[in-house]
């Protein structure tokens, strides 16, 4: 069997104490600390003072220094506020400051050796905790395999705790899984939700898979999830079947639910389909949105920007590639095709893209039919406009099929390949400044060196965590690889995020009350946590102490005085503006009964006119009916004026008769007897 020669580093407490021996305590509750001064600001050093106390001695009992002193008022309350954070937590607290501080401070430390220990490659030796006041410290130990490239953590209590005193950063590690695992795969889609890692899907041998999978991050143990038939939903009528699919999105919604968005299927839809997936009720549902929804298609990148999902890209079910841009708003469910302007990404797949300060959309690599691509692509979201930045540093190489994930501003992508071989650099691209760095490479061909692999981020203990999982390079991969990366998010906001809030929002506290303290005083101060600790009883400190006192009250008085003269002008302007608005309202209300009567007023005026309207419409009727009549008049009485011209005519033809007819010898009374 192979061996390895590694160094196992020194457990806790032992690495503890190290490390205070380091700062300059000599191990003691009540060292002082004569180096410390020269090593860190008066902050930290305030904060490492607390922790150690904390770690040493327990919560602080001792109560507030009667005397004014800025000194002891400090260190009080670095101890104070730390609360009932557990030794163990203050004795980790402690070693990670130093960490960040000082981040070769071990390799430096003379008093104590590290000892080296043989093991067996890929071999989980017995290890035995060591106990502390009845708290145990699992020796934890990182071993490079025989290629170099990975390192396993060798720990007997499997969990996350063991990762928290890992001293390897910037390397990819092999975690302790438990066996059984998923079966083997890539294009599948991954998400974390209270320290589980969820799988769903991808592509295994060219079959489709659907079953979900959850891996506990701090047993480190594979469960597959049981979906049921289920009831009813809002989304849906009713839970449905997810079908087979690969090359979509998993994106977590809320704290109990996933949405799978999109993806390549054995009989796809025409539009791309949203699923959602409840964990509480273990149900599959399809989730009803409005809008236009876009063709489907596998290869996209979703990604989250607020309440609104950002797809771009992908490849549809002819195999087309496309670039369009579609968002999907969570809040009214409605799908908009964005119109963009400037040069789009040409169209591809099996891209990567984050979110930057919730407005810049970045796209980079993925590929065509043809080639890869390592081209870097921002979407301003607020002007919907698209930019080509130049990009600075070790530019990484044509690539598709990677995974990214964010850790503050910076951007990890890790694995992808360019259709000769896997991608064996880990790269980080500051979003801020566009420059890249190798963050580490792995050697041989490993599944970190994969396409289609994923990246998921998680934390524990205030430490970003990089987990990468499946992946293809020539075969289909389930191992789960971890990394703990030097570039540091915002500590204090990870540090909420722990499962033990209260201790570590002690610890915040305890350092922004600190920080006060100290501002209040830097005049008074002239040192950093050599005179906190040690030049306490001389006679020079003393004085000006009280001198710095006696300044600081009358600075306090004077300003109190101009604090209740503002506050009592504030009171008058919001005494002033109350009666404003009381006024305001009563002149609101008097309008809006004046807009009343003026509504009804009008409404009277409409039925009035209404009914002039109808009197106007029935004159019209009336003048038409009489102009009708006088048309029939005028005609009856030109057919009267020709009925009388034709009476006299005709008594004129008459009696011109007679007189021919007496000319003629014919007397009138024959004429008429022969008519």
């Amino acid at each position: 069997m192979a061996m390895a020669r590694a160094s196992s580093g020194l457990a806790y407490p032992e690495r503890f104490y190290a490390a205070a021996s380091y700062v300059g305590f000599d191990g003691s509750p009540t060292s002082s600390s004569k180096g410390v001064s020269s090593k860190f600001a008066n902050d930290v050093a305030l904060l490492l003072y607390g922790l150690f106390q904390q770690a040493t001695v327990g919560p602080c009992k001792i109560p507030n220094p009667r005397s004014w002193s800025p000194i002891e008022q400090s260190k009080w309350t670095s101890w104070h506020g730390l609360g009932n954070m557990a030794s163990t937590e203050a004795m980790r607290l402690f070693v990670k400051i130093l960490e960040e501080e000082d981040p070769g401070w071990y390799s430096r430390a003379s008093n104590y050796a590290e000892p080296v220990v043989d093991l067996a490659v890929n071999h989980n030796p017995k290890v035995e905790p060591i106990t502390e006041n009845g708290n145990a410290f699992p020796e934890t130990k990182s071993i490079p395999t025989e290629n170099g490239s990975l390192l396993e953590i060798e720990d007997k209590d499997v969990g996350l705790d063991g990762l928290g005193s890992v001293n390897v950063y910037d390397q990819w590690v092999g975690p302790p899984v438990a066996d059984p695992r998923p079966k083997a795969r890539y294009e599948h889609g991954t998400a974390v939700i209270d320290d589980k890692m969820y799988i769903f899907g991808g592509n295994h041998n060219g079959r489709y898979l659907n079953d979900l999978q959850v891996l506990d991050l701090r047993s480190w143990t594979w469960s597959r999830v049981e979906v049921k038939s289920g009831i009813e939903s809002l989304e849906s009528p009713s839970p449905i079947p997810v079908p087979p699919c690969a090359g979509h999105s998993l994106i977590p919604w809320g704290t109990n639910k996933l949405l799978s968005i999109a993806g390549h299927t054995k009989d796809p839809s025409e539009t791309i389909q949203v699923k959602v997936f409840d964990l509480p009720t273990g149900t599959w549902s399809t989730l009803k949105t409005y809008g236009k929804p876009p063709v489907s298609r596998g290869g996209q990148s979703v990604t989250l920007v607020g309440s609104s999902l950002v797809i771009f890209g992908g490849q549809d079910a002819k195999r087309s590639l496309l670039n369009d841009l579609h968002i999907l708003d969570l809040e009214s469910m409605t799908w908009d095709e964005i119109d963009t302007v400037g040069v789009p990404p040409s169209p591809r797949s099996d891209h990567a893209a984050a979110v930057h300060a919730e407005r810049y959309l970045l796209i980079f690599g993925g590929g065509s039919h043809a080639a890869c691509f390592n081209d870097l692509h921002v979407l301003d979201l607020q002007v919907m406009e698209w930019s080509r930045p130049t990009q600075q540093g070790e530019i990484p190489s044509p690539r598709a099929g990677h995974a990214g994930v964010t850790v503050g501003e910076n951007w990890f992508i890790v694995g992808g390949g360019d259709n000769r071989s896997g991608v064996s650099e880990t790269v980080v691209l500051n979003m801020s400044t566009l420059v890249w760095s190798v963050v580490t490479t792995v050697q041989g061909r490993v599944p970190l060196a994969s396409e289609g692999l994923s990246l998921v981020l998680s934390s524990y203990n205030g430490e970003d965590i990089l987990i990468s999982f499946g992946g293809y390079n020539g075969r289909y991969n389930n191992e789960v690889n971890i990394l703990k990366p030097s570039h540091k998010s915002t500590l204090q906001a990870k540090l909420m995020e722990t499962p033990v809030p209260d201790s570590v929002l002690a610890v915040q506290n305890a350092t922004n009350a600190t920080r006060d303290v100290e501002s209040e005083f830097e005049t008074g101060q002239e040192g950093k946590i050599g005179e906190i600790v040690d030049n306490v009883d001389s006679e020079p400190m003393i004085t000006r102490t009280e001198e710095s006192n006696e300044h600081l009250l009358a600075t306090l008085k004077a300003e109190k005085e101009e604090l209740e003269s503002s506050l009592s002008k504030e009171k008058m302007k919001s005494l002033q503006l109350k009666q404003e608005l009381t006024e305001a309202e009563t002149q609101n209300t008097d309008l809006y009964k004046e807009l009343q009567s003026v509504r009804g007023q009008l409404a009277a005026e409409q039925s009035r006119c209404f009914k002039l309207e109808v009197d106007v419409a029935e004159l019209r009727q009336k003048l038409q009916t009489m102009e009708a009549l006088r048309k029939e008049l005028e005609l009856l009485q030109r057919q009267k004026a020709a009925s009388e011209q034709a009476a006299m005519n005709a008594k004129q033809r008459q009696s011109s008769g007679g007189v021919w007819g007496w000319l003629a010898g014919t007397p009138p009374n024959q004429n008429a007897d022969d008519d």
